[in-house]
């Protein structure tokens, strides 16, 4: 589980580790601390949970990762890359050095981990790996130029990875959240959030983290590639 903060990657986490899969999950290494308390928080619940300081867009730590899981852990049956970088800035505002990070961290370290995986699963002829998406995946919008560019790139990239790899038994999907999910963001900006928690009017992270557990429990005469989430009030 590659991208775990507070929100949707810990409820992923969550749910596969309480299904008894041995999960890892990663963030960067000056968020260990936090990463390890998501962690323990799980293993209170009884799941098996590695947390691991990891900068997803270095190829030298991406793939030292995957090595340590392959040796060390179990071989992998599922991966997920959940990495968000969602940021916002008018055009005239957006430096070179924004646009490239914020692709870096949503495209190409998706791109790494998702080769990775596919290095360790085409042998065995099994495997899902799936990305999370978002509006900016489907559309671009006004101030969001580096976020749209990156997410887009990372749903080519699912689409040509499932192309290939669907073949060799491998599910590659790409999951669109398209609308506010509870968490820290919403929390900071939306003003009537527990209301609409309550009408369901958010996004909830153990909801979508069902959808993960679905998508990885597909049959493959009847694979998902891309499945949107969205509450039943977001305009679309």
């Amino acid at each position: 589980m590659i991208g775990v903060g507070d929100g949707v990657g810990s409820a992923i986490a969550r749910a596969f580790a309480l299904e008894g899969f041995e999960t890892v999950i990663t963030r960067r290494a000056r968020h260990l601390d936090e990463l390890e308390a998501t962690a323990q928080e799980i293993r209170n619940q009884g799941g098996v949970v590695h947390a691991r300081g990891v900068d997803a867009r270095s190829e030298d730590e991406t793939v030292a990762l995957f090595r340590e899981i392959e040796c060390d852990i179990g071989p992998l049956e599922v991966v997920v890359f959940n990495i968000g970088a969602n940021v916002r800035f008018p055009i005239e505002d957006t430096s070179a050095r924004v646009f490239t990070k914020v692709w870096e961290m949503a495209c190409f370290a998706g791109f790494l981990a998702g080769r990775e995986a596919a290095k360790v699963m085409v042998p065995r002829q099994r495997g899902t790996i799936i990305f999370t998406g978002a509006t900016a995946s489907l559309r671009g919008k006004e101030s969001f130029t580096a976020f749209a560019a990156a997410k887009s790139g990372l749903r080519s990239v699912a689409q040509s990875m499932a192309r290939e790899l669907g073949k060799k038994n491998i599910h590659v999907a790409h999951v669109v959240c398209d609308g506010s999910i509870e968490g820290v963001f919403a929390r900071e900006n939306i003003s009537d959030l527990d209301q609409r928690l309550a009408e369901d009017r958010i996004l909830k992270p153990d909801d979508i983290a069902l959808n993960y557990l679905h998508l990885h429990r597909q049959k493959r005469s009847a694979w998902t590639h891309e499945l949107d989430l969205r509450p039943w009030s977001e305009n679309w």
